[in-house]
């Protein structure tokens, strides 16, 4: 450290490696400033969050506008984005490298399209490979010369839950990788409202592509292959308030499963700067011992980040706190050092979600927790309690589904756990 002289002593700040600091006698104290590596502040909790966002923007862009009032009865300020964003970043995690989304890159996953009061819409894949609805239509085999007021009737007629001047949209998303490897995708949606007069001819106002009769149901008018779907039913009434059902797209893709998971989030991160934590240097651990200037290795031991002490696992699962598949303790980068559970002291760990998040056929969900406490869970989308479905072992999923949990211990629950395990090229839609 030394003193300045002449117009130096006018100085205060940084300027280059030098530090100027006024100090109470009137004179400047010039020392070189220590030195601070450039590592991007971003916690584990944070980038798989702000990983998952790139991809949700993008495939809501695909939409152009069209998931307008997507979303009934939003507070005030929130828009049909913030809410398609909310409903899934936390749900189905999709990670796209920075190179890829400034490419235009773009994934169809299994997100929630829109959020209502209307039943939602069923469909299922069929034996032929067909997307196909729970929207009976009787004896109506649609051909060209189906019309509106034709296929108007038959809803109606079939189905307790529609009436005429409902409306029915169809989305239909194509999925490719381009030569450079960048995943692309194309969105488009067709829609009819239901009139039993109308006597134009459906296909002119509809595709068959989702507008097709498959064994006496509306369904695909062609297998899906790399690609996603969903119908959405909506209703307004005469105070023009408009009533939706709540639907999931469903996809059915080779593309999706590369960008899920924990390889694919560390690429991601990776190409954004990577992931760091600030540690306390007095925190007893086994790299204490030894000099130690500005940053610590933020992979050591001890609170770790991540799965390291805060005993979470990685993936695209999410919890409803801030923690997506556990980060080391309740989103809270490093845990909580000393204590196993990653927990403070008081605090009871969120359990672990494990199974296969993108699946064929079936797959089986382990929950784990803190010992000694007891973990309830709902598959329904509700938030579990004490009331809840006791976990004992494994269950087993036939088709997408959320899975939320919690441990009670000693009368204290931990934070909510979430984790959408989706059914490939197929499955029950979300109607939360």
């Amino acid at each position: 450290m030394g003193k300045a002289t002449g117009l130096l002593k006018e100085l205060s700040g940084k300027i280059g490696p030098l530090q100027f600091q006024q100090t109470k006698s009137g004179k400047v104290a010039v020392y070189v400033a220590p030195e601070v590596p450039e590592t991007p502040l971003r916690t584990k909790a944070q980038g798989e969050l702000r990983m998952a966002w790139g991809n949700l923007g993008a495939v809501y862009t695909q939409f152009h506008k069209t998931l307008k009032k997507s979303h009934e009865n939003l507070p005030a300020g929130t828009s049909d984005y913030n809410a398609f964003i909310k409903e899934n970043v936390r749900m189905t995690c999709v990670y796209l490298k920075k190179s890829e989304l400034e490419n235009g890159g773009c994934v169809l996953a299994p997100y929630k399209i829109s959020n209502g009061k209307l039943q939602g819409i069923e469909c299922e894949m069929n034996g032929e490979g067909v997307l196909v609805t729970d929207i009976a239509l009787g004896d109506l085999v649609i051909t060209e010369d189906t019309t509106v007021a034709d296929f108007s009737v038959a809803l109606e007629t079939m189905n307790e839950d529609w009436e005429d001047g409902d409306q029915l949209t169809f989305f239909y998303g194509e999925q490719k990788v381009d030569s450079q490897g960048v995943p692309r995708a194309k969105i488009r949606g067709w829609k009819v409202k239901l009139d039993v007069t109308d006597e134009t001819l459906l296909w002119t106002v509809v595709s068959e592509l989702g507008f097709s009769s498959v064994g006496g149901f509306l369904g695909m008018g062609v297998s899906i292959e790399n690609g996603a779907a969903a119908w959405v039913h909506s209703r307004e009434d005469e105070q023009k308030n408009l009533t939706v059902s709540s639907q999931r797209l469903t996809v059915d893709s080779s593309v999706l499963e590369s960008y899920m998971g924990q390889a694919a989030f560390d690429a991601s991160v990776q190409s954004y700067g990577g992931i760091t934590s600030r540690k306390a240097f007095l925190h007893p651990d086994e790299e204490t011992n030894g000099a130690r200037n500005g940053w610590v290795n933020p992979s050591g031991n001890g609170g770790g980040s991540g799965s390291q002490s805060g005993g979470g696992t990685t993936g695209s699962g999410s919890t409803d706190s801030g923690n997506n598949g556990g980060s080391g303790g309740n989103g809270n980068s490093g845990g909580n050092g000393g204590n196993p559970s990653g927990e403070p002291s008081g605090t009871v760990a969120a359990p672990q979600l494990s199974g296969e998040t993108l699946f064929t056929g079936s797959t089986q969900v382990t929950m784990t927790g803190p010992d000694g406490a007891t973990i309830y869970y709902t598959t329904d989308g509700s938030t579990p309690t004490a009331e809840s479905t006791t976990y004992s072992e494994p269950i087993t999923l036939t088709a997408t589904t959320t899975v939320k949990a919690i441990a009670i211990k000693d009368g204290v629950s931990s934070e909510v756990t979430s984790r959408t395990f989706t059914k490939s090229g197929g499955g029950g839609m979300d109607q939360n």
